[in-house]
């Protein structure tokens, strides 16, 4: 049973209520680790001749290792870290280069900077620590770059033509950083999560709370998220949250304040708008912890709301596994589920700033 939530004041839920389709809003994702062993700042290590890491040079691995260090002395938690190795690997190979190319003729350095006084002197570009502490400050200045994706945060202080140019160097970066750090970090939740791994099944926190019908009059029915409990979009949101890093109150992403714009996140209906309003990318193509969304009527989904859920794993035929909450007829309604789908019968993928390969 889906229903149009709108949020009144602070945290008030109005429902509309719609016969149809019961379906269910889950986003599947790594399940959050303490904050402790989510990912922290990396520690640079010397290099020395003993130092080896598959495909690069004593050269390359000092330069990354200078990286490291400057980040590391800005208290650049380790996604920056490797963002910051990613653009150095897109624009030198990790090289300190005295030359630049057509686009840049006076670029130099590992990150290329070029020389018209914001980056410094010559000397300071050609000078790994202090060209990857200006990259570095530069970078802490783009306004959430923490929830952006590596190649569109590398393209905000770099401002090259091709935004995703820096993609295809990410495993790369996540590699040099793991080999070279001796910080322990997790890669899944948090700010340096890699999608890739579904999540652990029915953790919602408030699988035991009444829903809107359940409840007496005047009982508290929405979530500290601003949706009904046991509603696909609650449940949903709890996996945005908890994939983004934030697993208790105050969450980071609620009904009433998902959306710049100032409107609510709303019904199954709205989401895509939503993710659309909020500039994180959309898709054709299920990848493991993407919101599924169904736009109404879609493979069986509410006519006037449609339906979101949470992909869970990808196969290899053409299909997917979703979960989700409030997907199956009463008397198994607002509880938690899971099901098989072709990969063509959603309307859309939609996919968290953490997640590449958009297409």
């Amino acid at each position: 049973m889906q229903r149009n939530t709108a949020t009144v004041g602070a945290a008030v839920i109005v429902p509309t209520l719609v016969l149809g389709p019961v379906f269910s809003i889950l986003l599947l994702l790594t399940p959050a680790k303490p904050a402790a062993a989510d990912c922290g700042p990396a520690v640079s290590v010397s290099v020395d001749a003993n130092t080896k890491v598959d495909g690069y040079s004593q050269e390359q691995l000092k330069n990354a290792a200078a990286i490291l260090g400057a980040g590391n002395a800005l208290n650049l938690p380790a996604k920056g870290q490797m963002i910051s190795v990613m653009v150095a690997l897109g624009e030198s190979g990790m090289r300190v280069l005295d030359r630049g190319d057509a686009a840049g003729p006076d670029s130099r350095g590992l990150f290329q900077q070029r020389g018209n006084g914001a980056w410094g002197s010559y000397s300071d570009r050609m000078d790994p620590t202090i060209s990857a502490t200006n990259f570095i400050k530069a970078l802490q200045k783009v306004a959430g770059w923490e929830l952006l994706e590596p190649t569109i945060a590398g393209n905000k202080v770099q401002r090259n033509a091709d935004p995703y140019h820096y993609q295809k160097y990410w495993p790369e970066a996540v590699k040099l950083v793991q080999a070279l750090s001796t910080g322990k970090f997790s890669l899944e939740g948090g700010g340096c999560a890699i999608p890739g791994q579904s999540g652990a099944g029915d953790d919602y926190p408030w699988k035991n709370s009444p829903t809107w019908m359940q409840a007496g009059a005047g009982a508290a029915v929405a979530s500290p998220l601003g949706m009904f409990y046991r509603e696909c979009v609650d449940f949903a949101l709890w996996r945005v949250n908890q994939q983004m890093g934030s697993t208790s109150a105050p969450f980071k992403f609620l009904n009433g304040t998902f959306r710049p714009d100032g409107q609510g996140l709303g019904s199954a209906l709205t989401w895509k708008a939503g993710w659309d309003a909020k500039g994180w990318a959309t898709g054709n193509i299920p990848l493991v912890g993407a919101v599924v969304w169904y736009a109404p009527g879609a493979g069986g989904a509410d006519p006037t709301f449609g339906h979101v859920a949470v992909v869970k794993e990808v196969k290899d035929n053409g299909t997917y596994v979703e979960e989700g909450y409030n997907g199956n007829p009463p008397p198994d309604d607002h509880n938690y589920y899971t099901r098989t789908v072709s990969n063509t019968v959603p309307s859309a993928f939609l996919y968290l700033p953490i997640q590449e390969g958009k297409k």
